[in-house]
């Protein structure tokens, strides 16, 4: 990432044991608008292991007053730090569009979401509900309760700059662990901004800390013997190593990583609707969405009329700066995700797929300053080409031909990653039984591969994530420990199993 020696930028802080800190390092990194690359952002630190060995250790120090610390009494200051965000929702919106890209529409429905799981974890906060259950023996009583498990790392993505670090932190603070946010270099304004709201709502100084940049930092994250659990978003790539990293500490991890999403349009679909989900399911954030829909597979009865009106479609979406109006598809988040999505373009057309639209950067007048390229679609893909294989994370939907459901599940489900699917179909029974045989952790139907909500868990199989869930009361699993408490009040040794009558 390039750096400047602009003294007059604004110059962002870690966050540490309720102080805002600069690094041991010394040295800044610069965010840039991907739509404009002149537009410098701020200056956030470089930090190093030792300011993550520094918050590790503050956020340990915190979480011995902040377990004892009664749920409802968390749970009221996350109410009001979703007060304080939909206060804010507009600016935090721009600052987002402004830093990685989407257009503001967008970006507005990220920090809603951010909203709507701070509200509804806080809820949370009274219900974290154990069981109550009757004993075997008399004179015996028989509970569970949930219990934290101490300082949590929490490294996010860019894509989802805001509401994805809500969907981890806000669920580890209700459960009373203590938190060191790691998020990505390319967003760390939006992160910033969730993490300013939380200390304004009144979150004790080392309950929430925050170390932008670095690899090392999330080395340090991922393997430090006082960090209890680990929850990653990203690619698949990196949540291996972070993996391999937390095994041998035992820590409790959490991976949610890539997706090679499938939209599947029967012949009995309504044809237009089907269309518009597959044009907000690929083109949707610039495709930049784990849930992506990068793959459709269309039944050969309708496969040309479909392919024509998608391709129309996409051809006259309007690609441009998110910040203006009437813009439906912004840039790359950066040069080497842009670098990305032409290189696969390129491995598309060595493959043999048809390029029916797009194919090319966008770089003349208004986009000669940002990492644009145009909305792509390949059809006549094969199956098993690089393109319907592997996850690409920008602008372009490979397009196949089935005969059949049963063919049309077989392609959904061989790839390597297993988190959304989508199917369009009038028919009930079609639907059901794609529902059943598809093996994702997410399946729509009449709808795309985009667009989950908080209350329901978030996640996926294979390579996709390691069997966990965000958001909905499965969030709560990743960042708490079941207790089985048995309370014998006979007054006498009672043995369970051998004294049972």
């Amino acid at each position: 990432m390039r750096t400047s020696d602009d003294t007059s930028t604004r110059v962002f802080s870690n966050l540490v044991d309720g102080k805002w800190v600069a690094s041991s390092s010394g040295r800044l990194f610069d965010n840039r608008n991907p739509a404009d690359d002149r537009d410098l952002i701020g200056r956030f630190q470089e930090s190093t292991p030792e300011d993550a060995e520094r918050a590790i250790a503050a956020a340990a120090r915190a979480y011995e007053e902040w377990r004892f610390v009664p749920a409802p009494r968390r749970a009221e200051i996350l109410f009001r730090a979703a007060q304080l965000i939909v206060e804010r929702k507009e600016s935090f919106a721009r600052d987002m569009t402004r830093e990685m890209g989407k257009v503001l529409e967008e970006t507005r429905g990220d920090v809603q979401e951010a909203i709507d799981m701070t509200y509804f974890m806080a809820g949370e906060g009274r219900r974290m509900y154990g069981q109550t259950v009757p004993s075997e023996l008399r004179d015996k009583f028989a509970m569970s309760v949930r219990q934290p498990l101490g300082v949590c790392g929490i490294i996010t993505p860019w894509n989802f700059p805001m509401a994805i670090p809500s969907w981890k932190i806000v669920p580890a603070l209700v459960c009373g662990n203590t938190v060191v946010f790691k998020p990505s270099s390319l967003t760390p304004l939006s992160a910033i901004n969730f993490v300013k709201v939380l200390e304004e709502a009144g979150i004790p100084p080392g309950v929430v800390n925050l170390v932008t940049g670095g690899p090392d930092v999330g080395t340090v994250l991922s393997t430090h013997e006082v960090i209890k659990v680990v929850s990653f978003t990203g690619s698949t790539a990196v949540g291996r190593l972070v993996n391999q990293n937390a095994a041998p500490g035992f820590k409790k991890v959490h991976l949610e990583m890539g997706g090679k999403n499938i939209i599947i349009v029967m012949d009995d679909a309504q044809l237009e609707l089907a269309v518009e989900g597959c044009l907000w399911g690929g083109f949707g954030t610039t495709g930049q969405r784990c849930t992506a829909a990068s793959r459709v597979v269309v039944h050969e009865k309708v496969y040309e009329e479909f392919l024509g009106e998608f391709a129309r479609r996409a051809k006259a979406l309007h690609v441009g700066n998110g910040a203006q109006d009437g813009v439906q598809v912004g840039p790359s988040v950066s040069e080497s995700q842009l670098a990305t999505v032409m290189k696969y373009v390129e491995i598309g057309k060595r493959e043999g797929a048809t390029l029916v639209t797009g194919g090319h950067r966008l770089e003349q007048g208004e986009y000669a300053r940002g990492w644009f390229h145009e909305p792509t679609i390949f059809g006549d893909v094969q199956p098993s080409m690089r393109i319907a294989q592997e996850e690409i994370f920008g602008p372009v939907v490979s397009v196949m031909r089935c005969g059949s459901l049963a063919e049309a599940v077989e392609i959904g489900n061989g790839v390597a990653y297993g988190l959304s699917a989508s199917i369009y179909t009038r028919n009930v029974n079609t639907a059901f039984a794609a529902m059943r045989d598809m093996y994702t952790g997410i399946f729509y139907v009449n709808a795309p591969t985009i667009g989950a909500e908080v209350h329901l868990p978030f996640g996926g199989t294979k390579a996709t994530g390691n069997g966990h869930r965000e958001a909905g009361i499965a969030a709560l699993d990743v960042f708490s420990e079941w207790k089985s408490i048995y309370v014998d009040f006979s007054g006498r040794l009672q043995r369970a199993q051998i004294d049972v009558e």
